[in-house]
């Protein structure tokens, strides 16, 4: 697949200085930010989800997609240029190629956030049967007769 940026010839280029807000969270914009060139940082609730530097990387689409508020914001730690799509989803409509584009990002990302949370899972699941081996010695010290009754089990 085509970098996004290859798509992006002819967008309006806006330009963000370092702690600017380019997206707030809470807010419904409606648009699309597609980084060009600086670092930013996607804030939730008061914290730091992620840095970005990467060029391409595109930034509203779950607003614009879902039609709600921004569930972050996109703040500039550096000066930031991006291309801007103010009707994005009139945009999306009509340039499937960047429906496309956001599509695999998202399923991407959706890949690698249930990968993690499996691991989440798993990594609780041991943790508790590490647990289970903690709470069998101390009752073989309170009572060792009921701890013979729990391993037959």
């Amino acid at each position: 697949m085509a970098d996004i940026l290859d798509y992006c010839s002819g967008l309006e280029e806006v330009r963000f200085k370092s702690g600017q807000n380019m997206l707030p969270e809470g807010e419904r914009l409606g648009k699309l930010l597609i980084l060009i060139e600086g670092q930013v940082e996607v804030i939730r609730e008061r914290t730091q989800v992620t840095h970005v530097d990467e060029p391409g990387s595109i930034f509203g689409e779950m607003a614009v997609l879902l039609d709600m508020p921004h569930s972050a914001t996109v703040k500039a730690l550096s000066d930031v240029r991006a291309y801007e799509i103010p009707d994005a989803l009139t945009f999306l409509d009509t340039r499937p190629e960047f429906s496309l584009h956001i599509a695999t990002m998202l399923a991407r990302r959706l890949y690698y956030t249930t990968s993690y949370l499996v691991d989440l899972q798993q990594q609780a699941a041991g943790k508790r049967q590490d647990l289970d081996l903690v709470d069998e010695i101390l009752a073989s010290l309170v009572d060792p007769a009921e701890a013979g009754k729990k391993k037959k089990r």
